[in-house]
């Protein structure tokens, strides 16, 4: 082919540019009118701004390149310029990205700045501009930008700031005229054309005047052809640059020599990885050290705010456990540090405002003002014994905390506990990794001697310790399985030097056999073709077998609840689901005379369930303490292994099963706690509507925090008594694979059951939610913590997730409380099935009936 007859090209390939993406930033047309003086004397404030000051002020551009919602370059601005009468930058800016490398919806994001006052910018307006056509084609020449008056450029797909609008003035039209005269599409008459231009000015001061609109102008390169958006072929990677790759070289070379005298003045620029761009600015370190060594006088000692930085300290006191500070809040705390010494609330954020690399502050942090800070409330004990807390002696700090904790307190914390273990081990492996120096130290903070001592002096805190880690030995991460089995191995030798010691380790070592024989049978029961009369049969069959030793044993403390002390299975009682996993339901015998039905599962992870349930028994014991009694039935739940574990059995039925069976709730209820001299209760006992109206708003708010999700009739559960309640928490943190799950979880069967929605019972059940919400809002960051701690222990909907940020939002800390309930009070409204719009409804009874 010829190479000299261009006209055998018509398009050039975005894969074969390689050249940097490049633009000019022209000039600002339009005309900016000043705040009226009714405006200034309403708000002084805008007295400052730019707009006002009778001399142009210093705009400048922000520009940033934006693809799929999320930034592909870090914000560009135009260089300082001082304007005399019109708004003219002329500025280049060369992004660090190829053309070939972009994606198909790639815009720019473009932010006209303007002086609002001292060290303060508002937005004069912005713009989203499209660097594809309709047709798939590199956008060029010159354009001309609507700005949105008053707001930033937004980057989203469906843009709230386009670039241009559907209407056309006449501008516009003559514009997009003089596009195609650049491009050669018009025939060129020189006499003519310096007529046309000038009407055009006239008409262009005209527009000006008469329009409200501010435009921004770019410029783009001007290549040779079009060039049509393509990936990159992948064969053609692999080949040699130097061999010639396709049939059509020719637009590449015409497009990348047009792009060369474009992109004339940027020429010699190239982007490069900059190995330190992860490493401190010096400058602002220097800053930092300069400014704190000023401020470590015997003077800091007394230092006191006055009312208006406490209350700025107050505000960062407030801050959640996952909000980051920025350095002049870690300053500020700095330079408080010994006046918040007394503060309880403010070691967490003091130990963030240390810079952990300058051996001096640590020492100071660590030595002086450590041992005399005041004693921390658990909540942030739990932080400091989180991964981000290196230093040793501040983990030790924590410890020395939580032995204030009672036996009952520590269990509901255990098994996050268990889990800080892990970063123990992360710490003391750092130490040799690190070939410098550091004031951090690396020795052990003693979390596990404490684990140990109170598991060996609390019988029930000590099982349920044994089992946490067992299933952590368990785990495929052979490193951290190894690490936990150094921590049984002291536990156990603890327990053989306290007193009955050996029949404590006989029983536990009975508890595994019992776990591992019932693990066996359960297998066998799950895979075998079998229907299930025939699987309950073996399973009787197998239980009265004397071999197996499970009908009668000698008095066992049961791994599910160390509390109770069993004697056999009664295999007449026990049975098998009709569900997937065929999981067991075994009646345990205890040795006081009574029963303890369990269900056994093997082939599912319940280590999810068990976290869920233990963060239902917090939250209880939370409302419990401000007097309030939701009648929670948060059932005990154990994982012993990876993919087996038991929960407690509680007699009841699930609300699919009562309406099939007896309509709806009221019956079931009155069937089981008949009132018949009850007027305000429907003939059932009043004591059971109470239990049944506290314990669907407990459920209510526990599950709203948590976003249990795929919830249908079978998982909600309510037993004789009217305790109501959920099971299968396989969906948590906003997760469900359903669609349009509503927020706050109450199907239109529970309303019922309270006697509608207009009912008297619905209104307390509204109360009790609000009551509930308000209480626990208080305890947001040791709920938080405890979900936090929880990141490396291996739970399906917690791994790889922001978990603070799906927990956070739902506690709405930003709101004061009566704005809180307002809140939750929308919520429920949107979910009950009353006080929504038809298409609503339909979406909700989607949603249960699925």
């Amino acid at each position: 082919m010829d190479k000299d007859n261009r006209d055998d090209f018509t398009f050039a390939k975005l894969a074969d540019l390689k050249v940097p993406v490049t633009f000019r930033i022209s000039q600002l047309e339009g005309i900016r009118r000043p705040n009226s003086f009714t405006e200034v004397l309403e708000n002084p404030d805008l007295r400052f701004h730019g707009v006002q000051s009778l001399i142009p002020s210093d705009l400048y551009v922000t520009c940033q390149l934006i693809a799929d919602n999320k930034p592909l370059t870090i914000p560009f601005r135009t260089s300082h310029k001082a304007f005399k009468n019109t708004y003219i930058w002329n500025e280049w800016i060369t992004l660090p990205i190829r053309y070939c490398d972009l994606p198909l919806n790639s815009h720019i994001t473009y932010t006209v700045w303007d002086i609002a006052g001292p060290r303060a910018a508002i937005p004069v307006g912005g713009s989203t501009f499209r660097l594809f056509g309709k047709k798939w084609t590199l956008r060029r020449g010159k354009h001309r930008l609507l700005l949105w008056p008053g707001i930033e450029a937004d980057g989203s797909i469906e843009t709230t700031t386009p670039s241009k609008l559907e209407a056309r003035d006449e501008m516009g039209r003559l514009e997009k005229l003089v596009k195609k005269y650049e491009r050669g599409d018009l025939p060129k008459s020189d006499w003519l054309d310096k007529l046309a231009f000038r009407k055009m000015e006239e008409i262009h001061a005209a527009e000006t005047e008469k329009s409200e609109n501010l435009f921004l102008y770019i410029d783009l390169p001007r290549f040779d052809f079009p060039v049509i958006f393509s990936e990159p072929d992948p064969s053609i990677q692999q080949a040699p640059v130097s061999t010639p790759v396709s049939a059509a070289p020719q637009p590449l070379t015409a497009t990348a020599a047009a792009v060369s005298t474009s992109f004339a003045p940027e020429s010699n620029l190239w982007s490069i990885i900059d190995p330190d761009i992860s490493r401190e600015n010096p400058v602002e370190d220097k800053h930092r050290r300069l400014v704190r060594s000023h401020r470590s006088s015997p003077y800091d000692r007394e230092l006191k705010p006055n009312a208006k930085i406490r209350d700025e300290l107050g505000e960062i006191l407030n801050y959640s456990p996952s909000q980051p500070l920025n350095s002049e809040e870690k300053d500020l705390i700095w330079k408080f540090r010994f006046y918040l010494a007394r503060d309880k609330r403010g070691l967490t954020k003091f130990l963030k405002s240390v810079t952990w690399r300058d051996s001096s502050e640590v020492k100071q942090a660590v030595e002086e003002l450590l041992p005399q800070w005041t004693e921390i409330d658990t909540d942030d004990a739990l932080e400091l014994l989180g991964p981000s807390t290196v230093d040793s002696r501040v983990r030790a700090f924590a410890v020395k905390q939580l032995t204030r904790a009672d036996d009952d307190e520590l269990l509901l914390y255990l098994l996050q506990l268990v889990q800080a273990l892990k970063f123990e081990s992360a710490a003391s492996e750092q130490r040799s990794a690190r070939t410098t120096t550091s004031a951090i130290s690396y020795d052990d903070s003693g979390l596990t001697d404490f684990l140990i001592a109170r598991g060996v002096a609390n019988q029930v805190l000590g099982n349920r310790l044994y089992w946490y880690l067992m299933v952590e030995v368990a785990l495929e991460d052979r490193v951290m399985a190894k690490m936990y089995g150094r921590v049984v191995f002291k536990f156990m030798n603890k327990i053989l030097e306290a007193d009955n010691g050996s029949e404590r380790r006989e029983l536990m070592r009975r508890q595994g056999l019992l776990i591992d024989t019932l693990a066996k049978r359960a297998k066998e029961l799950r895979t075998s073709k079998d229907p299930r009369p025939k699987k309950i049969e073996k399973l009787r069959a197998l239980l009265t077998d004397s071999k197996n030793n499970l009908a009668s044993m000698p008095p066992l403390p049961l791994p599910l609840n160390a509390r109770v002390e069993i004697t056999g299975i009664i295999a007449e009682k026990s049975s098998v689901f009709k569900s997937n996993l065929y999981p067991l339901l075994l009646y345990f015998q205890c040795s006081d005379g009574s029963e303890y039905p369990v269900i056994f599962k093997d082939g599912d992870d319940m280590r999810q369930d068990q976290l869920v349930i233990q963060l239902f028994t917090l939250m209880d014991r939370l409302l419990r303490k401000e007097n309030l009694d939701l009648k929670l039935s948060p059932y005990n739940v154990l994982a012993t292994g990876p993919l087996q574990g038991m929960a407690q059995f509680i007699p009841s039925k699930t609300i699919a099963a009562i309406v099939s069976e007896h309509g709806n709730l009221l019956n079931y209820l009155r069937a089981n706690n008949p009132d018949e001299g009850s007027v305000g209760t429907s003939g059932v006992e009043p004591s059971v509507i109470d239990t049944f109206v506290r314990s669907c708003a407990g459920y209510c708010v526990v599950t709203y925090l948590l976003g249990v999700g795929d919830r249908h009739l079978d998982n909600l559960l309510v037993a004789p008594d009217g305790h109501f309640f959920h099971v299968d928490f396989g969906y948590i943190l906003g997760r469900d694979p359903k669609p349009f799950p509503p927020p706050v979880k109450v199907c239109k069967e529970m309303v019922d059951g309270m006697g509608g929605a207009q009912s008297p019972h619905y209104a307390r059940f509204k109360n009790f939610c609000f009551t509930a919400f308000s209480i626990l809002r208080k305890s947001a960051n040791l709920i938080l913590n405890l979900v936090a701690l929880m990141v490396d222990a291996n739970i399906p909907d917690i791994k790889h997730r922001d978990v603070h940020e799906q927990i956070q939002e739902k506690f709405r800390l930003d709101l004061t409380e009566e704005e809180a309930i307002k809140h939750f009070e929308a919520l429920l409204n949107e979910t009950s099935y009353l006080a929504v719009v038809l298409d609503r409804i339909h979406d909700l009874a989607q949603y249960w009936r699925s």
